[in-house]
């Protein structure tokens, strides 16, 4: 792998609540500079950041139901539209943990079908990756979220908010997660802060990183730090 398709496979990700819009611009610098696939931020700063990139290849990819996922049906479909209309290209969604661990398939379905909806209605199509939190589910409930998610017509499922105690994304999720992959591609995310897990995610079958050490794992793969 060369370093420009490294840099291309990351979402560059910044969702303290303390970011400051001067924290947005320097991101979206870096992201520029990089040549990293999106940044990945909170709906407070969809517009700034839209307004910034608006003229470069990097995406905007907004956050719906951080870091829970416990919003009803009828909340995040109006949170994914508002982050589409302030200029959000890719949205990466919680999924509802409760629905996944009570294996109920409805209430899921449901709700990720409205979303699918909403973003796949758009012109251009704006991509929807869901996020299960994997590191706090059973094998069995990360298949059934797997499962359903492609059934739903999901473009990602993504392994964690970076978020839970639980913790983040592991090579053995993300190679059981390729196993059952369907349709649906594969974000790792959660605890990736070095140029040699990132590329492990990735040859274990993740195409796409989410991170906010992008500028260390970058730096380290052109050091030739990968060990």
């Amino acid at each position: 792998m060369e370093e420009k398709q490294l840099a291309g496979c990351i979402d560059h990700t910044l969702l303290a609540a303390t970011a400051t819009s001067e924290d947005i611009r320097q991101l979206c610098q870096e992201a520029v500079n990089y040549g990293f696939h999106s940044v990945s931020i909170n709906p407070r700063w969809i517009p700034l950041a839209a307004e910034i990139l608006q003229r470069t290849k990097v995406k905007v990819s907004g956050v719906v139901s951080l870091p829970l996922g416990a919003d009803t049906t009828k909340i995040k479909v109006a949170q994914t539209k508002q982050a589409i209309f302030d200029g959000a290209d890719e949205i990466d969604m919680v999924a509802d943990l409760a629905s996944i661990i009570e294996g109920n398939s409805k209430y899921l379905s449901t709700q990720l079908r409205a979303v699918v909806k909403v973003c796949h209605s758009m012109k251009p199509t704006v991509l929807l990756k869901v996020i299960i939190e994997s590191a706090a589910l059973t094998r069995e409930q990360k298949i059934f979220a797997r499962q359903i998610a492609d059934s739903c017509g999901v473009d990602f499922v993504k392994t964690s908010t970076g978020m839970n105690p639980a913790g983040g994304a592991t090579v053995e999720d993300i190679k059981l997660m390729k196993q059952f992959a369907g349709n649906c591609k594969i974000k790792a995310a959660g605890g990736i802060q070095t140029a040699k897990q990132a590329l492990e995610m990735l040859e274990a079958g993740a195409e796409r990183i989410g991170t906010s050490s992008g500028l260390k794992i970058v730096n380290q793969f052109r050091a030739g730090q990968i060990q």
